[in-house]
């Protein structure tokens, strides 16, 4: 049974990568044509692109040139730059990236050097975030110098071809730190994050008024939209990536739940615990990553799930969607509290999941079914084949039971590891087909008893058998609650199993004593208790054979000697052969039946019999016999019919024939006291049903 600590622990060659968003080694994302073309644009970018053209007429000298350009240059932007070098803090007062959206007038005038686009371009190249309030600030300056006019449009869009060119460059940068963002130094992750947050910002400016008419638009940038495309591709190269070969004998299918669900909770733990105290609110940084993974997860499941899958596979599947993801992956200890509130959803739409589970039901009420029978059929063969079974404890023992119910409840694990619901669903349809492998089971065994009587290991093979009712009994009890009602009809087959199993282990010892009881009649009743004791005698002397059988049966058993006893005994005292005319032979007789029914009761229930019911049943008809008044025998009588409702008038009438001083209207009034209940009641434990009179 898949387990989850199985599922995560590592895998051989494959270890947890802690900075799990990093994907070392995966390939750098392909630039797009407008990407490219905005670079080799950059090339051909100088210092004077972003700057009025001199007025004709005028050569100045190359230094004085290069020094009015610069002094133009500070004193045309400085008071649109905004502050954003590494490591510079705030002056009080002084707005940053993250404070509210200013408007550029209000920004101050920024410490250190202006740079050049030229100098730009090489600073973003080496990964410079520092130098991105520049690039915004040409932005911004463009778009005055659009809104003052006096510059011609070819000039405006061929300059804001550079500053784009400077954002592609600024893009990829903020992008690639953030793509990575575990192999990224602390302060420059800060200084990507605030980028986006700024561009953000920007973008909610632009959308407050209308463009330059002069510029092609290019708000909104949606920097926040394209990282988040990044972690998507993240999620995707994570979870896609090969597993290492599993070593235990998973499947492909193991292996790559194994790798997607190890990989997705280890990162959505490292994001929550390392990036989300770094990554603005506006990020959701845990949210974004999760939905990313869980996108993916899904997408690849539903796409496993459109294929015919092995009976193995769609079980992994489902166990996977409906509990190993929710349970152990979304509300693992580390990120049930950061995924509270967040609603990701099912991996697979709710109809692919019933028609998932219906297959899964179907296949495994059919492998148990498959497995129980094999199992049987295999015990059979080796009673056949006149196979000892295992000694346990020195009692005779068989596995089938607990081969079968070890079979059932793995198919119902199974299915309660999916759900609890479908552990419910499955738990009926098992029953059935354990009640009717318990059928099969009973006539096999049946058979057995018919067909191998001179077996050496036959009586041992029916002591292991019978032991077995008491497995089953005990397995089922202890996996199911069930009703005792349904109890007992489930376990009917172990009942016949069992009676039919003493019936043959007792016959030898009921044909010994077969003759015994006949002497009772052969004599006259001259000496009954020598007889009684000769019986006694023989019955312990065969007790031993019984020894293998649990206590639980062999007290049964003893119980079935009991009754065998007692049957027996009536047998013959209603055989018609014994008449007594007077009154002190009956007391007589009633004497050597009480005393004979005490020794009887003495030595059953020394010997472990419970049968307390037994008790009255000769003694009251030992009563019958003593008493004279026809008035108190008929009080005997309706006593004896409520303890024993099979208790006929063929019976009354045999026991009556030994009194000879009865009268036969006395006889006949007698008699009608069972009329007075005309109501037929089934014994609970039949007594006078099994003796036949004439």
């Amino acid at each position: 049974m898949l387990k989850m600590v199985t599922f995560f622990q590592g895998l051989p060659g494959q270890q947890s990568v802690l900075g799990t968003l990093n994907v070392p080694g995966s390939p750098p994302k392909p630039r797009s044509t407008s990407e490219a073309e905005s670079e080799a644009s950059m090339s051909e970018v100088s210092s004077e692109d972003l700057v009025p053209p001199q007025e004709p007429g005028t050569v100045p000298d190359r230094e004085e040139e290069e020094a009015e350009k610069k002094k133009k240059k500070s004193k045309g932007l400085a008071n649109m730059f905004s502050v954003f070098t590494k490591g510079k803090k705030k002056k009080r007062g002084q707005p940053g990236l993250s404070d509210p959206e200013v408007q550029p007038q209000s920004q101050p005038k920024p410490a250190g050097p202006l740079l050049t686009v030229e100098e730009l371009k090489e600073a973003l190249e080496r990964g410079r975030l520092e130098t991105a309030w520049q690039v915004l600030a040409l932005e911004q300056a463009l778009e005055a110098a659009a809104a003052a006019g006096g510059t011609s449009g070819e000039e405006l869009v061929w300059r804001q071809s550079k500053v784009e060119a400077l954002y592609a460059l600024l893009r990829d940068q903020v992008l690639g730190v953030l793509r990575r963002p575990l192999e990224a130094a602390p302060e420059r992750l800060r200084q990507a994050l605030a980028v986006v947050s700024q561009q953000e910002r920007e973008d909610r400016r632009a959308a407050g008024g209308p463009a330059a008419a002069a510029l092609e638009a290019t708000r909104p940038r949606r920097w926040l939209q394209l990282w988040r495309g990044v972690v998507a591709e993240v999620a995707a190269e994570r979870l896609d990536a090969q597993p290492a070969l599993a070593a235990d004998g998973r499947s492909e299918a193991e292996s790559r739940f194994l790798h997607m669900g190890r990989t997705m909770r280890e990162d959505l733990e490292a994001v929550a615990e390392r990036l989300k105290p770094l990554f603005p609110d506006e990020f959701d940084v845990v949210h974004t990553y999760a939905e990313s993974y869980h996108r993916h997860f899904a997408e690849h499941l539903g796409a496993m799930a459109q294929f015919e899958l092995c009976e193995r596979d769609a079980y992994l599947l489902l166990l996977w969607v409906q509990n190993l993801y929710p349970k152990d992956i979304l509300n693992s200890p580390k990120l049930a509290q950061e995924l509270q509130g967040i609603e990701l959803g099912s991996l697979l739409p709710s109809k692919q999941i019933r028609f998932l589970e219906a297959m899964f039901l179907s296949n495994e009420v059919t492998n148990v079914k498959s497995l129980m029978a094999r199992a049987l059929e295999l015990e059979s063969q080796r009673w056949a084949q006149d196979v000892a079974p295992q000694s346990l404890d020195g009692r005779c023992h068989s596995e089938l039971a607990i081969d079968i119910i070890q079979i059932v409840s793995l198919g119902q694990d199974k299915a309660e590891n999916i759900t609890p619901e479908v552990g419910v669903q499955i738990k009926q349809l098992l029953l059935v087909e354990l009640a009717a492998l318990l059928r099969s089971y009973q006539r096999a065994f049946d058979e057995f008893l018919e067909k191998n009587k001179l077996l050496k290991n036959y009586r041992v093979n029916i002591i292991a058998n019978i032991n077995n009712c008491q497995s089953f009994r005990m397995s089922v009890e202890q996996k199911w609650q069930m009703p005792p009602d349904s109890l007992n009809h489930l376990l009917e087959p172990l009942k016949e199993l069992k009676a039919h199993g003493f019936d043959t282990l007792l016959q030898s010892l009921f044909l010994d004593l077969k003759p015994l009881f006949k002497k009772f009649t052969q004599t006259r009743w001259a000496n009954p208790d020598e007889t009684l004791e000769e019986i006694l005698a023989t019955v312990d002397s065969r007790l031993p054979e019984f020894s293998e059988l649990q206590d639980c049966f062999r007290k049964e058993l003893v119980e079935a000697v009991h009754l065998h006893l007692v049957k027996e005994y009536i047998i013959r005292l209603s055989k018609r052969r014994l008449v007594l005319k007077t009154a002190e032979q009956q007391q007589q007789l009633a004497g050597h039946i009480l005393a004979n029914a005490e020794a009887i009761q003495h030595f059953c229930t020394d010997n472990g019999s419970t049968a307390a019911w037994l008790q009255p049943a000769l003694p009251t008809i030992a009563e019958i016999i003593r008493l004279q008044d026809p008035s108190a025998i008929k009080i005997e009588v309706a006593t004896y019919i409520t303890r024993y409702p099979d208790f006929s008038k063929g019976h009354l009438n045999a026991i009556l024939a030994i009194k000879g001083n009865l009268q036969s209207s006395d006889v006949k009034s007698i008699r009608n006291i069972l009329d007075i209940n005309t109501e037929v009641h089934e014994p609970s434990r039949p007594l006078f049903s099994l003796i036949k009179v004439g």
